[in-house]
């Protein structure tokens, strides 16, 4: 048997085993507080049953995901157990992964701009060396910039992002542009990493105005944003799980920004479908409570403040969801397209 972290997005450490216990613990590495982000693979266990165990609170309602190739995903549903899970592996399962949520590989989507007849570019080096990609359809000067993985575990806003690109190919916003940088943080997603909370300060907040960006990434953002642009949405997860982080939400930044976030949240609430995760204006977080700071050095700020955007936020999906509203990779990524569609709708508002 072998568990290990030798994988794109993998994050684990084997402590101990004990006959079919296994005793595990996540990795922080460079972020400064505790994180609950973990990825492992399980291979040469076919028709073994073993347990799994986490110090802390490290699972999910619906028990870990589960892959078996790192592109599509299950929940296991095992129980209430939030550190621990069992599983049975079949004697033809030689190799299986698991992790705390629905990861969201970059090969997957690769796949997707190739599926959409659209060219994956490269949007500069990171700092360990690697093409950060990046894609741009349309051609108008009204410029859309869409943005994830800022930290670099939050894999639930990349299926949201998907549907919002899909949807906005098909159908585009007049006169505009889409600029897409998917992965930021591309080395915190490639190696595994929490991405939250990095030393000495993480991708969302790197846009800190007259101070040079230390991401690279991050850098060609700003350089876009400069320019000017008419929307900047960044998707994003929120913490393990619990109350507000339970739901989809609009993180609202601006008191003088109300009126749009309101006018696009009712269209947005109105445009989901019955097979999208649900999206609930009320459920939207305003801006001056608790850790919702107007002047955090964040993307959404940045694109207010510096790049003049009319609308710029975070959407924040959860990894799980609720019994009553689940996340799934087909709920997620029908809610981006919903997104698209209240969008589509909000601008020719604006326009009239």
């Amino acid at each position: 048997m072998y568990i290990h972290q030798n994988f794109i997005g993998g994050n684990i450490r084997v402590e101990k085993t004990d006959g079919n216990e296994v005793f595990l613990n996540n990795e922080l590495r460079d972020s400064e507080n505790d994180w609950f982000y973990w990825a492992f693979c399980v291979e040469n266990a076919a028709g073994k049953t073993l347990t799994f165990h986490f110090p802390k609170d490290r699972i999910g309602y619906f028990g870990p995901a589960v892959s078996h190739n790192l592109e599509s995903w299950k929940w296991l549903e095992s129980g209430n157990d939030n550190d621990m899970f069992t599983y049975t592996f079949g004697v033809n399962e030689d190799k299986v992964y698991f992790a705390h949520s629905m990861l969201y590989h970059p090969k997957r989507f690769y796949s997707f701009a190739k599926d959409n007849n659209i060219e994956v570019l490269k949007l500069c080096k990171s700092e360990k060396g690697r093409d950060v990609p990046y894609i741009t359809f349309g051609n108008g000067k009204r410029i859309i910039l869409l943005t994830a993985r800022h930290h670099s575990c939050e894999s639930s806003g990349s299926y949201v992002l998907q549907g919002v690109l899909e949807e906005l190919k098909k159908n585009q916003i007049p006169e505009s542009k889409v600029i897409c940088i998917p992965f930021v943080d591309f080395d915190g997603v490639v190696d595994g990493d929490q991405g939250k909370g990095r030393v000495p300060y993480d991708h969302n907040r790197d846009y800190v105005q007259n101070q040079p960006a230390i991401y690279s990434a991050v850098r060609e953002i700003r350089n876009i944003a400069e320019k000017g642009i008419a929307y900047g949405f960044d998707f994003h997860s929120p913490w393990h799980l619990g109350k507000q982080n339970d739901t989809a939400l609009i993180v609202q930044k601006r008191i003088n920004k109300l009126e749009e976030y309101r006018r696009f949240g009712k269209i947005f609430e109105d445009s989901v479908s019955a097979n999208a995760f649900k999206y609930y204006q009320k459920n939207d977080f305003p801006p001056n409570v608790e850790w919702n700071s107007p002047s955090s050095p964040c993307f959404a700020c940045y694109m207010l403040d510096k790049a003049n955007a009319e609308l710029a936020f975070t959407l924040e999906t959860p990894y799980f969801g609720t019994k009553e509203n689940r996340y799934t990779e087909e709920g997620a990524i029908e809610l981006g397209r919903c997104f698209a569609r209240a969008l589509n709708k909000y601008d020719k508002i604006q326009q009239e």
